[in-house]
């Protein structure tokens, strides 16, 4: 096959005749073709020749290719062969006809929650067997869904997105936002990824597949995968019991999310809860002219509409008919086939004509009545028993409207109409308060039989969420950090408290509902923190003796000292009068307190000194215990100043300066 070429009509490996297209992708185009070697038709995706010059994809897609090879489940699309035709890689699958769930979509077709819980339950289940083998999908979309003949779940591209994601090739635009509708938040932090994320892409495609919309979708990939960063699944009618159980498939924290093998087994819980689903309808594509021939179609074009149904009818479910046979052989029961009827070759069904069935030989009479009585006594006895079965003649009650309510109303409610509660596992509910009923099957308004039972889901209240590391965060920092997993944080002022570890202003520890630093509390809540104030506080010690036996002391016990002086008439120049703050109050460690020195008694030099001869002054600061020296002027003039100025207080003994003029 030519790199460049229409592929229609040549042979692939000597091997697969291309027939036709079946679709073509950013990374791929699809093919129906015919095993020569099986006489079979496949399915064979052929990538882009872009990404044959790409030899880290190459080696990463041939090693993928084995690992999806050897997975062998009912709901995980086969792979046949692989290999590379004139340098371009291709899948050999298995071929479905009954379309994608991208194509339901696209018709508009929403699923009920009978009809998502089955879907969801078989898609869960091959993801769920493909990470037992360590492998991830990584791109869940309903393009990958894919249905088989009898409306099976198939998933497909197992391998080939992982192969993609981790080479240099780039998704054109529409492709990346494409895969980003449904990608997981721990994405669009650039975080390694785990089998989880494939859980969140498929509840997002199920919560689609119901409502028609994709949540938390933005301009952009990254606008889209960033949006969903703490978020919660918002609120559907249409989502109905599903409600909860999608909401813990897509939190948005890895920890709290369901695994696969959880999402699968609670969805197969509420599947056998609910009514049996409809069927829907699927892209039935008819193969090939000559086969339609065969099978009576007309040579019927691709692309015709079936009706595929999820779940095949139960015996009891079936109208039971009598085996008929034709010309060709014996036909199922509740099967109408054509017959001949006549010998012209028209053709009628079995219930309109049949050929008579021969007469008994004439000649003794049989008596038939016992026959019939027995007859009759069977088809009561088979009547009674499906009647008894079914409660037919059992009154119908309308199922009331218990959502909301506590478990004990809700059984006393369900009571009244004469209807059983049966309880399921309890679940964690954003909106809806402990022990009071989030969800029940069948829900209110659908009508039961009398005696039925009505399956409960209750609260557990709020999720829990894990407290982060708040270590060496200031206030507004643990807020933010709280912030990002749906808490509260506060940091009053009445509870800061001392650490003698933690430094001022970071986080020592935080309380909620009276418990110190709880692992986990609820979604929401608010959190206080306790902001330390530094080491507890020191009471300053007695010093005394001079400034260098007061330093010594304080520097001992963590304080910083610092020196002042001031007149004592009472203490020796040169000793400590005091601290301040005083010997005996409480102070940081690490704080300066001030030592005070003694110079002594003090003098004021008096006003009077002024216009008085310089005898006189000298003979005036004898009386306050100082002394005069001549300054400038003659001693025969008069005092005009004096150094230290008139009223300033100097210690006892001092000389003072007097100028005269």
């Amino acid at each position: 096959m030519q790199p460049n070429s229409d592929p229609i009509g040549q042979r692939l490996n000597n091997r697969y005749e291309i027939l036709s297209l079946l679709g073509s992708g950013a990374s791929a185009n699809v093919y129906l073709a015919q095993d020569s070697t099986l006489e079979r038709h496949v399915a064979i995706k052929v990538l882009q020749p872009s990404l044959a010059v790409d030899e880290q994809f190459l080696t990463r897609f041939r090693s993928e290719a084995r690992s999806v090879a050897a997975l062998n489940h009912p709901h995980v699309l086969r792979v046949f062969d692989w290999g590379e035709e004139n340098g371009i890689p291709y899948l050999v699958t298995e071929y479905l006809p009954g379309g994608s769930l991208k194509d339901l979509l696209e018709q508009s077709v929403r699923l009920t929650p009978e009809q998502a819980a089955l879907i969801g339950q078989q898609a869960a289940s091959g993801i769920a067997y493909a990470h037992t083998r360590g492998i991830v999908h990584s791109a869940i979309t309903p393009t990958n869904l894919l249905f088989d003949d009898e409306g099976r779940v198939r998933i497909t591209d197992f391998g080939i997105a992982r192969a993609l994601a981790e080479s240099s090739w780039i998704d054109p635009v529409g492709s990346a936002l494409g895969t980003a509708r449904y990608a997981s938040p721990e994405q669009a932090l650039s975080a390694s990824i785990d089998e989880k994320a494939d859980v969140y892409s498929l509840g997002l495609v199920l919560y689609e597949a119901m409502t028609g919309v994709v949540p938390f979708v933005g301009e952009t990939p990254i606008s889209t995968m960033t949006a969903r960063i703490g978020q919660e699944l918002p609120e559907a009618p249409a989502l109905g019991p599903l409600a909860p159980l999608l909401v813990q498939a897509c939190a948005s924290e890895v920890s709290r999310r369901l695994n696969a093998t959880e999402f699968e087994e609670r969805l197969t819980s509420v599947s056998l809860a609910l009514p049996p689903a409809q069927p829907l309808p699927l892209a039935a594509q008819l193969i090939r002219p000559e086969i339609d021939d065969a099978q009576g179609m007309g040579g019927a074009e691709l692309g015709a509409l079936g009706t595929l149904g999820f779940r095949a009818p139960s015996p009891d479910q079936l109208t039971q008919v009598n085996a008929v046979v034709s010309h060709d052989g014996p036909v199922r029961a509740g099967v109408t086939t054509s017959v001949p009827s006549g010998g012209d070759g028209a053709v009628s069904t079995f219930r309109d004509e049949f050929e008579p069935l021969p007469a008994f030989p004439t000649g003794r009479r049989r008596r038939r009545w016992p026959w019939i009585v027995g007859v009759l006594v069977v088809a009561l006895i088979a009547f009674g028993g499906y009647a008894f079965a079914t409660k037919l003649f059992v009154a119908s009650v309308t199922v009331p409207h218990v959502v909301g309510e506590t478990q004990s109303q809700a059984v006393a409610t369900l009571k009244g109409q004469d209807l059983t509660a049966v309880f399921s596992p309890s679940v964690y509910s954003l909106t809806i308060g402990p022990g009071k009923i989030v969800a029940q099957t069948p829900q209110g308004g659908w009508s039961l039989k009398q005696g039925s039972s009505v399956n409960l889901v209750a609260s557990r209240g709020l999720p829990p969420e894990k407290v982060p590391s708040l270590s060496g965060m200031t206030c507004t920092q643990a807020q933010s950090a709280l912030l990002s997993v749906h808490l509260k944080g506060v940091c009053p002022t009445t509870d800061a408290a001392y650490s003698p570890t933690v430094p001022v202003n970071q986080v020592v520890n935080y309380v909620y509902n009276g418990v110190s630093n709880p692992a986990t509390v609820p979604y929401g809540a608010t959190v206080t923190l306790v902001i330390s104030q530094g080491p507890p506080p020191l009471a300053i010690p007695q010093v005394s003796g001079t400034y260098a036996q007061a330093q010594a002391t304080l520097t001992a016990s963590g304080f910083v000292a610092a020196q002042a002086s001031e007149y004592s008439a009472t203490i020796a120049i040169g000793q400590v009068t005091r601290t301040s703050p005083p010997v005996g109050s409480l102070a940081q460690k690490g704080s300066t307190v001030t030592v005070y020195i003694s110079l002594g008694p003090s003098a004021v030099v008096p006003a009077s000194l002024l216009g008085e001869t310089y005898s006189a002054a000298s003979a005036t600061l004898r009386g306050v215990g100082l002394y005069a020296k001549l300054g400038t002027g003659p001693t025969s003039g008069h005092v005009i100043s004096t150094l230290p100025g008139f009223g300033s207080t100097v210690a006892a003994g001092s000389t003072v300066t007097v100028n005269l003029k």
